[in-house]
């Protein structure tokens, strides 16, 4: 379902900068290829844990519906940390099935039949669940680790490799090797990953990130918030994910317009006082 959300802060009206003035010469182009845009991306907010089932299903129906967007490469994502479960921790022997039938008062076989749905959700999206594998952690450390990568704009590879990791491969996203394995292979370098599994670092931005969304109103994950106006709760079919990045779209554009520069060539002094 999607609704539109009036957040807690204005939505500032944007302002198109000019560019600095330049200090070498620049190449005149004909009238019609004279187009300045904003250089400016409608954002994309996502808030997930990288333990939840639907938040990467949710994943790959959002990248359906972005990759038949017009307008995908203008599109900026960016990841935002949720617990849902903040003071779970290591469970050696136990399985999820009877994890999750602990927790929520069923049977094992309740349970299993639960996750087998889920496997069918995920398969139905290209995704391999293997929750027999899964093993039971605290997502914390993860999602400090994912701040980090954030910085290096590797914000939504890592978020892949996690999802891939917890739920295909079956390994233990709270181990600081595994974390650091990932982290690294995507070119951040080790002694910063190092830096921060060995101390709190980014612990204030997950739970900043967790304090927004409880600010804003996010129950569950994964939560999308386009253009900071309109949200989309829930891995929702691609269409309605496409429906929405359409409607944020247009109001977008009509707010950022293109600088479109008309007329022929004329006669323009450049950079370095030429004249022509």
């Amino acid at each position: 379902m999607i609704y539109k959300q009036y957040l807690l802060t204005t939505v500032l009206a944007a302002f198109v900068a000019l560019p600095a003035i330049a200090q070498k010469p620049v190449q005149k182009l004909p009238a019609k290829q004279q187009v300045q845009t904003t250089g400016k991306k409608m954002k994309v907010d996502i808030w997930s844990d990288v333990m939840c089932p639907f938040c990467y299903i949710g994943k790959r129906k959002f990248e359906a519906a972005l990759a038949k967007f017009p307008n995908g490469k203008d599109i900026e994502i960016e990841w935002h940390s949720f617990q849902l479960d903040p003071d779970i921790t290591a469970q050696p022997g136990k399985d999820v099935y009877t994890y999750l039938a602990e927790r929520k008062g069923m049977t094992v076989e309740q349970s299993k039949q639960m996750h087998k749905q889920v496997v069918q959700m995920a398969a139905g999206e290209g995704l391999q669940y293997n929750f027999d594998k899964a093993v039971i952690a605290n997502s914390m450390d993860a999602h400090r680790i994912s701040h980090l990568a954030k910085k290096h704009g590797k914000g939504d590879a890592i978020e892949e490799q996690l999802f891939h990791a917890y739920f295909t491969e079956g390994k233990d996203i709270s181990n600081h090797d595994v974390l650091l394995a990932m982290t690294t292979s995507l070119g951040i370098p080790e002694q910063e990953v190092l830096d921060v599994l060995k101390s709190d670092k980014y612990a204030d931005a997950v739970e900043a990130d967790i304090v927004r969304a409880s600010q804003i109103g996010v129950r569950g994950v994964p939560f999308f918030i386009l253009d900071n106006k309109y949200a989309v709760s829930g891995a929702q079919p691609s269409e309605t994910f496409l429906q929405a990045l359409t409607q944020a779209w247009k109001e977008y554009e009509q707010a950022n317009p293109k600088l479109t520069v008309v007329g022929g060539d004329a006669t323009v002094c450049e950079p370095g006082g030429e004249c022509k």
